[in-house]
């Protein structure tokens, strides 16, 4: 968010019934400006499944952006390695996911649906869109940076897993894992 051009920061709890986080190194900042030419809103931190608020309550911020009008959501996080040809700090475009908490039973879907945010079933064969996958990969090319590709897990946490929780995770294809995406 430091390069985002005329910024206005609101602090989380200045923003009604936006959840806080309480993990360390979340900034609780809403940034809006303009990043490069595009007018971006950039959240410094977020609130987690696993800080004990519902999945309503974590998924509000990606509700009101759609609301705004934002159409592309770009995701980052800190994540562990299940593949063993990766390397901490290595960077991984997500291409497929595993939703181990939806599946569950805690999908953030639940509840009445509102057609403006989708249909009640959404297919899920392409959630991750092709375009801007290509243009990670050119950037990531153009910068230098090896780029794996691979399936995410998403987990509930906090804990991290046990060494069979890693090798039932790696059996059914995942590449990393966490508790934040």
């Amino acid at each position: 968010a430091v390069l985002v051009a005329d910024a206005v920061r609101v602090a989380y709890p200045e923003i009604p019934y936006w959840p806080t986080a309480t993990v360390q190194g979340h900034a609780g900042l809403l940034v809006a400006g303009s990043l490069f030419g595009a007018q971006v809103l950039v959240l410094q931190g977020r609130v987690h499944f696993y800080e004990g608020s519902s999945m309503a309550e974590v998924t509000l911020p990606v509700r009101v952006m759609k609301r705004l009008g934002i159409e592309t959501l770009v995701l980052t996080n800190a994540a562990g390695a299940i593949n063993p040809l990766y390397e901490p700090g290595d960077v991984m475009l997500i291409t497929d996911h595993i939703a181990m908490v939806g599946m569950a039973g805690m999908n953030p879907l639940r509840g009445p649906n509102l057609e403006e945010f989708g249909p009640r079933f959404p297919d899920m064969s392409r959630v991750y869109d092709r375009d801007l996958a290509q243009t990670a990969r050119e950037e990531a090319a153009a910068a230098g940076i090896e780029l794996h590709e691979g399936v995410y897990c998403g987990l509930s946490g906090p804990s991290f897993e046990t060494p069979a929780d890693l090798r039932f995770l790696r059996t059914i294809g995942a590449d990393a894992v966490g508790m934040s995406t």
